[in-house]
This record gives structure tokens, C-alpha cells and sequence, in this order.
């Protein structure tokens, strides 16, 4: 499958780059590895696509819950890390 979502200027110049190599979205679509993830630039001072696109294949997806560590409220309160490494 192939899922299209809007990155801003930032996050996209870094996933071009090969800074950035993950995603962090609100689970509200169905996702899964083997699927085309496509990155559209999008800036948010124009309110209009770029042109510029990223295909990347999904190697990985991790869903989990605020609670599932249970930890929601302090993950509510500190907000939490995503790490690359």
C-alpha cells in the first residue's frame, strides 16, 4: 500500500538528507511494513504543497498507547524521546 502524509520544510530536508530515519504520526491510518510511505513537503507559511515527494519503504512499526508503559501521566506531562540510533 501507499500512504501519503505531509511533512514540513524541516523534517523533510532531514529525511533527504539521511538525518532522519523514522516517523512519528497519531496512529489514525492503517500502516504496515512492506507499504510505500510518501513524504509531501508542505509548508505551513503558503498552506500549499512544495512538489517536492519522499518514497520510503516501511522497514518497521512500532503502535503502542500513552498507558502502555504505564507511564501516561508522566509521558503526558514531559512529553517522551523518540531515539534513533
Amino acid at each position: 500500500m501507499v500512504i501519503k502524509k505531509k511533512t514540513w520544510p524541516k523534517n523533510f530536508e532531514q529525511v533527504l538528507q539521511g538525518k532522519k530515519k523514522f516517523d512519528m504520526r497519531l496512529a489514525d491510518f492503517d500502516i504496515k511494513e512492506g507499504d510505500v510511505l510518501v513524504l509531501e513537503e508542505w509548508d505551513p507559511e503558503t498552506q500549499k504543497y512544495t512538489g517536492r515527494k519522499i518514497e520510503k519503504k516501511v522497514d518497521f512499526v512500532l503502535k503502542f498507547n500513552l498507558d502502555s508503559f504505564g507511564q501516561k501521566k508522566e509521558m503526558e506531562e514531559k512529553g517522551f524521546y523518540v531515539i534513533q540510533f
